[in-house]
């Protein structure tokens, strides 16, 4: 099993939680690649309670937890999980899209809901270490391993556009050979909510990320870069997703 690389974008302020929070991330077998982008395990060991806020990004979500399993489908809003005490979950993420062929009907139907009873514990938390548990919950996974569909591909590779910088659903639309109507259908099938939002959520992650990493920030030169009409736009679309504006934001980061 191999471990790869960190993955903070979206998780908000996780500075904050210092080192009791430990983020983790490792890469699935060949079987399930197709469909997973990776699994990642959260740890904590926290002296108060802490609320740790994520802002989701348009990927289905399996998170094994104390309680059993519970499924996410894309979540367009703030997520707050409160940490006490210890503890840790284990979550797998599924590409953009790749849960299509598990769901066997258009992802956009578990939008914003959390389902349990997907699949069986499988004691995948009990199992020992991250690789362990991971191994665990790929033998809860792999019997139910759904034939590969040629589509995901495409999606997935759509969804990578975007994350590059394609900011227009007509240009991600000419870029693939499809009109814009086709890649609203296809998004709402396989990724749960439309070109536009990823579009959106995208560029409050990068903005986020860039605060996050506790330089100063540019706030105009910013919004030009991520392709916002002016910086008025940006900030709207900032705190409507956060909560907050960006000055504020990183002023709390700050303090």
């Amino acid at each position: 099993m191999t471990v790869v690389e960190e993955r903070r974008k979206g998780v908000l302020r996780a500075r904050a939680a210092g080192p009791e929070f430990v983020l983790r991330t490792l890469s699935p077998s060949a079987g399930l690649a197709p469909f997973v982008e990776y699994y990642w395990l959260v740890s904590w060991d926290v002296s108060e309670p802490f609320d740790q806020q994520v802002l989701p990004h348009p990927n289905v979500h399996l998170v094994f937890e104390d309680d059993g399993p519970l499924l996410y489908g894309v979540m367009r809003g703030k997520f707050i999980r409160r940490l006490e005490g210890t503890g840790h979950v284990l979550g797998v993420r599924f590409h953009a899209g790749g849960f299509r062929p598990w769901l066997g009907k258009r992802v956009s139907s578990v939008t914003d809901k959390v389902l349990p009873g997907f699949v069986e514990p499988g004691g995948v938390l009990a199992a020992g270490d991250a690789e362990a548990m991971v191994a665990a919950a790929e033998s809860v996974l792999l019997p139910r391993l759904p034939e590969v569909d040629p589509v995901v591909e495409d999606v997935r590779a759509m969804v990578a556009a975007i994350d590059g910088g394609v900011s227009r659903v007509d240009t991600l639309a000419g870029e693939f050979g499809l009109t814009a109507r086709s890649v609203q259908r296809l998004f709402s099938e396989y990724v749960g909510v439309g070109p536009k939002w990823v579009i959106r959520r995208f560029r409050v992650h990068e903005a986020a990320a860039r605060v996050d990493a506790g330089t100063d920030v540019d706030w105009a030169a910013l919004a030009n870069d991520l392709g916002y009409a002016d910086q008025a736009h940006f900030t709207r679309e900032f705190t409507a997703n956060i909560g907050v504006s960006p000055s504020r934001y990183a002023a709390r980061l700050r303090a």
